[in-house]
């Protein structure tokens, strides 16, 4: 089985990575009222535990803190791709440098996130941090 790619302006998630990435604070209006937000870390020891939200204010207060001690210095997009899974879902690839805050030093990223949307609203949002590598 094959899924189609879409471009990152098709779809709600590739227009939010892409707002984030600009430091857009227009990123919230695409975002749901009741989102359903995580981010999980694959073998990683850094407390993710409060980085999940199930609404558009606790995501906002969520992308503050990530602001404050993740990316104080932003975020760079290196690669947005996203596949069409059906009936609102996607899976996006988010490639990413950045100063890590945690880290003290630049980095790369590569992230997956499964994400799904109703007209045009993200309303769901699981992503894995799959590396952090330092440049």
């Amino acid at each position: 089985m094959q899924f189609p790619h879409t471009k990152p302006q098709d779809t709600a998630i590739g227009q939010v990575l892409t707002r984030f990435a600009a430091g857009d604070p227009s990123l919230f209006e695409l975002i749901s009222s009741d989102i359903d937000f995580r981010i999980d870390h694959f073998r990683d020891e850094a407390d993710t535990s409060w980085q999940q939200a199930k609404s558009r204010e606790g995501l906002m207060a969520v992308v503050g803190r990530l602001g404050q001690e993740v990316f104080p210095k932003g975020t760079e997009a290196l690669g947005i791709d996203s596949v069409v899974l059906g009936d609102g879902w996607h899976l996006t690839c988010f490639n990413q440098r950045f100063f890590y805050g945690e880290r003290q030093r630049d980095v790369t990223s590569l992230t997956y996130i499964i994400s799904h949307e109703t007209n045009g609203m993200l309303d769901y949002f699981r992503e894995t941090v799959t590396n952090i590598v330092n440049i």
